[in-house]
């Protein structure tokens, strides 16, 4: 099975910039869809954004115009190039992979088999004021 690994977290001031990387290692599936997610402790973990094997990128609202998707087709590498960083962007980011069966608000839509889904182990982003 496939397995995550984020790299690019870090401490950063407000207006700064991070780039997140994942790394698939192993099977990646044929058709997928794959996304940056967040989760700030005793919150709800949120989705920032997605990207799927076509190319085709959605984003959650709170981070259209400064976040920015992008996948290596060659090894499917992708990355989260975060600009013009807030302190509410704060928190553990994780990123995901599954079969793909749609994006919206940033998310990758979940199928019928959820232990299709691979998450990595996450990466701290803190944007300090």
């Amino acid at each position: 099975q496939v397995q995550l690994e984020e790299t690019g977290g870090g401490s950063v001031q407000a207006g700064g910039s991070l780039r997140l990387s994942c790394t698939p290692v192993g099977y990646t599936y044929k058709t997928y869809c794959m996304g940056w997610f967040r989760q700030v402790k005793g919150k709800e973990r949120e989705g920032v954004a997605a990207i799927d094997s076509d190319g085709s990128t959605d984003y959650a609202d709170s981070v259209k115009g400064r976040f920015t998707i992008s996948k290596d087709n060659g090894r499917t590498i992708m990355y989260l190039q975060m600009n013009n960083l807030k302190p509410e962007d704060t928190a553990m980011y994780y990123c995901s992979t599954t079969p793909w069966h749609g994006m919206r608000g940033g998310s990758c839509r979940s199928g019928p088999d959820r232990s299709l889904e691979v998450w990595g182990q996450g990466t701290l982003v803190n944007v300090s004021s």
